[in-house]
């Protein structure tokens, strides 16, 4: 079964659907350029009301280690994502609960992938002068040919409508969605929701 991360949320009651929807992981941004940062106190209720039934990964962009170990200790975060132009050197030294997020320009994301430590890795969509959440799809193919080596997530424009395709083009170890579920950016769509965990789950399933 393909893995389900939802992204970008940012109220308790969002978490709730998400994890009641059966989701495997819930993001939350901890980059303030972000419209859907999430403040760390908020954060930390967060974790509290989800505690177990989700892994809580926290999205950083460019932020020092300090402030990323700060973050993840006081929040309770169960795995961070550095979605910058973070090094594998800092990478390295958040494993193994940390992966790095890259955006995918063409072809050379393989070998930009072999530059990172860990068993895993997020790709997203590039769009000049955006570090993630433009709802922005990429070629699937590319996550496919990743995937030989790591397990992949994939995200960047997926919906309850092409994440079929999606997985079936790039059969990724893992799906990640956002603005794909939302009625505004850090405003989870409860039928959204309930909607894409559904198509995943369809997509993931053998055919008899």
């Amino acid at each position: 079964m393909v893995a389900i991360k939802i992204c970008g949320v940012t109220r308790i009651e969002d978490a709730l659907i998400c994890v009641a929807a059966g989701v495997n992981s819930i993001g939350i941004n901890f980059s303030r350029a972000s419209k859907r940062y999430c403040e760390p106190d908020r954060a930390a209720q967060i974790v509290k009301a989800v505690a177990g039934r989700a892994l809580i990964v926290g999205v950083f962009v460019d932020a020092s280690l300090e402030e990323i170990v700060s973050v993840r200790d006081r929040v309770g975060l169960g795995c961070v994502q550095l979605h910058g132009s973070e090094s594998p050197d800092l990478l390295n030294r958040l494993l193994p609960h940390a992966y790095k997020a890259l955006r995918v320009r063409g072809p050379a994301i393989v070998h930009e992938v072999a530059r990172f430590p860990g068993d895993h890795v997020l790709l997203d969509a590039y769009v000049p002068g955006a570090v993630g959440g433009t709802g922005t799809r990429f070629d699937w193919s590319f996550a496919r040919a990743v995937g030989r080596e790591r397990r992949v997530t994939v995200a960047g424009g997926l919906t309850p409508d092409n994440v079929a395709e999606a997985i079936e083009v790039a059969l990724p170890y893992c799906v990640d969605v956002a603005s794909g579920v939302e009625r505004t950016p850090g405003v989870k769509d409860a039928v959204l929701v309930h909607s894409f965990v559904a198509a995943v789950r369809r997509a993931s399933t053998p055919s008899s």
